[in-house]
């Protein structure tokens, strides 16, 4: 399940951004809203010079589970246990 509606509907990495950024809002705390804003905009800079559409696509699909995966685990009352098979984009080498 995607956190916001619309997931499916993300194709290129400026419409990830967007996407991100509003799954942020979904947020409990500013703090940890800030937190998380930082990293999407830290891995949108990283990722910038990415050219292969294959890869493109793998960010993109890894970033929209990772996203659920944090929502799910931060949301109050959530028993998620299980950390997501890779880190954040953000922390992942090009």
């Amino acid at each position: 399940m995607a956190p916001l509606p619309g997931a499916e509907l993300v194709q290129r990495p400026l419409q990830l951004y967007r996407y991100l950024l509003r799954c942020c809002r979904q947020l409990p705390t500013k703090g940890i809203q800030e937190h998380y804003k930082h990293a999407v905009r830290q891995s949108f800079r990283v990722h910038s010079d990415e050219d292969n559409p294959e890869r493109i696509q793998q960010i993109i699909k890894r970033a929209i589970e990772d996203a659920d995966w944090i929502l799910n685990k931060l949301r109050p009352g959530s028993s998620v246990e299980a950390s997501p098979s890779q880190p954040l984009p953000s922390s992942r080498s090009s």
